[in-house]
């Protein structure tokens, strides 16, 4: 594999300098650019993504999960499931992988400057919420109230536990985690119940409000009714449909829907335009 980056399908070659053990079977990597002049000149946006590859046995999709706002490295969060995401779950520190993007488009944070701000996630859904999480909160002056509503199937099923609790420790942001029944344990002190009950119940208001939605698609099923229920527009939520990529570029044809190809037209849409592609998405 040639590891000079001179075309758009040749990899960043990334060093795993961290890694962190976030839930069963999900791990986060923190990368760093081999190059020097690669570290110096690369650049991406919340909401973005990339592919990511480990020699001999191929290369897997999934967002940048850090901010844009933290420099000098990236960070991926990702669950074991099929050839690839295992080979790199074996992989340790120090260990070299592939890296090629950013691409996609972006969460338009700059249109929400002034606004109040609802983060709904579930589950491995908070890497790619995780990004825009923290770009708006480094530039906490630009928007008013911010709340984060976010829950998995267990307490051991959430992940960033610790910057879960940095959250609650913040007086700007109001969060809100939840856990299904029967996922509680003792000392849980979050609620329970799905993320669509939930909501229901905190209702935030949909005045001069983003709702921002990322999850399984069961959950953004009912998910939606939901925040149109409180008066959210759809031109006021968004999400993110990376679960759809696959080669980055739009050739492989598998992120097709409709005329909309996921890798170059998203993965961020909002519900207006969600609600114009085929029923299939």
């Amino acid at each position: 594999m040639n590891m000079e980056k001179n075309t758009i399908y040749s990899p960043y070659k990334m060093k795993i300098e961290k890694i962190t053990e976030e839930a069963p079977f999900v791990k986060t990597f923190r990368l760093k650019f081999i190059n020097d002049e690669d570290a110096e000149n690369f650049s991406f946006r919340t909401g973005q993504f990339g592919e990511y590859s480990i020699f001999g046995e191929g290369e897997t999709t999934f967002c940048i999960a850090s901010s844009p706002t933290r420099k000098g490295y990236i960070e991926c969060t990702f669950r074991q499931a099929g050839r690839v995401t295992k080979a790199l779950a074996n992989l340790d520190e120090g260990d070299i992988i592939g890296f090629r993007g950013p691409y996609g488009n972006i969460f338009p944070i700059d249109e929400w400057k002034g606004k109040n701000l609802v983060f709904i996630a579930g589950g491995i859904a908070l890497p790619p919420m995780r990004s825009v999480i923290w770009n708006c909160l480094d530039l906490r002056e630009n928007f008013k109230d911010i709340t984060i509503i976010y829950g998995a199937r267990s307490v051991a099923d959430l992940v960033y536990k610790n910057e879960l609790k940095e959250w609650e420790g913040r007086s700007d942001v109001n969060i809100v985690t939840t856990v299904d029944p029967g996922g509680e344990t003792p000392e849980w002190t979050g609620k329970i119940g799905f993320v669509p009950t939930v909501l229901s119940e905190i209702a935030p208001s949909s005045e001069n409000t983003i709702a921002i939605v990322c999850g399984p698609p069961i959950m953004i099923k009912f998910t939606f009714p939901v925040l149109e229920k409180l008066g959210f527009t759809d031109e006021n939520v968004y999400t993110t449909l990376e679960n759809r990529m696959k080669c980055g570029f739009g050739k492989c044809g598998r992120c097709n829907v409709g005329k909309v190809f996921v890798c170059k037209d998203g993965p961020v849409f909002s519900l207006k335009q969600l609600k114009e592609l085929p029923a299939e998405y």
